[in-house]
């Protein structure tokens, strides 16, 4: 049974952050966010559905800014549905709540947000041929020591990819804390736009992912296959800190030069 998720940097800017279950949401911001981001929305025939395994703080921050950009939820945990009945009341008639299976069934696209420690327990079977995204972080307090982690033979998402290897995997949004996600969402062509990495080794699963990103009011920097994508681990120049530090829940608009030299800096 997986329950949480290190997928963002943490609040205190010591480690990776516990991502909690059913995190609520002051409404003021909410209904903040919900103007601006009807910037963003496309024609329906544009909309895609994004399933969720993990629906903590930064999987429920991205199904909020989905939605708001006029796509389907569909979220899931290891509690069930009934827990997330509240979740989906507060994000609307776009959302809805199920079991993993089915969140990865649904998905056009599927968003992991759990433990690394539960990746032999994630549904495999349906999200083959789909594209995934994985959030997550590895953290050795939590996860405990993983040698072909801490040895820097694998990074954490091709670990993933063992696991759901038929899947077009992203590696996407485990370097931002979800509050700043929240509130930096800028639409395309804004000069404050923000700028997420990225890595991936199937093309059009990072395309896919690219507008995804885009629809929800950020830019893509190309950060390289899987492979690469230590430069973007926890701890790294490009994890959190471009964003603004922890205390300001604004955050700080970090554009694209901003992060092709953060990763550029990543050393192992």
């Amino acid at each position: 049974m997986w329950t949480t998720a290190t997928t963002s940097p943490s609040a205190d800017n010591r480690g990776p952050g516990r991502d909690e279950p059913g995190a609520r949401q002051e409404r003021g911001s909410y209904d903040e966010a919900r103007t601006r981001t009807r910037l963003f929305w496309k024609d329906a025939e544009n909309m895609t559905t994004v399933g969720f395994i993990g629906s903590g703080s930064i999987g429920s921050t991205i199904a909020r800014l989905a939605v708001e950009a006029g796509h389907q939820v569909v979220l899931s945990n290891s509690r069930g549905p009934g827990t997330l009945v509240d979740t989906v009341a507060r994000l609307g008639p776009r959302a809805s709540a199920a079991t993993s299976e089915e969140a990865a069934a649904a998905g056009d696209i599927v968003v992991v947000a759990v433990p690394i420690t539960a990746f032999p327990d994630l549904p495999a079977a349906p999200l083959m041929g789909k594209t995934v995204i994985d959030t997550c972080n590895y953290g050795p307090e939590r996860d405990g020591h993983i040698p072909e982690l801490d040895s820097g033979s694998l990074t954490s998402s091709e670990l993933l990819l063992r696991h759901v290897p038929d899947a077009g995997l992203v590696k996407a949004f485990n370097t931002i804390y979800f509050k700043h996600l929240l509130s930096l969402a800028r639409p395309a062509g804004a000069a404050d736009r923000s700028y997420l990495p990225i890595a991936a080794d199937s093309a059009p699963a990072k395309a896919a992912v690219t507008d995804f990103i885009d629809s929800l009011g950020y830019g893509v920097v190309d950060a390289g296959p899987l492979a690469d994508s230590w430069r973007q681990a926890t701890g790294t120049p490009v994890w959190g800190s471009p964003y603004g530090p922890y205390s300001d829940e604004k955050g700080r608009p970090a554009g694209e030069d901003v992060i092709r030299a953060a990763l550029a800096a990543a050393t192992r």
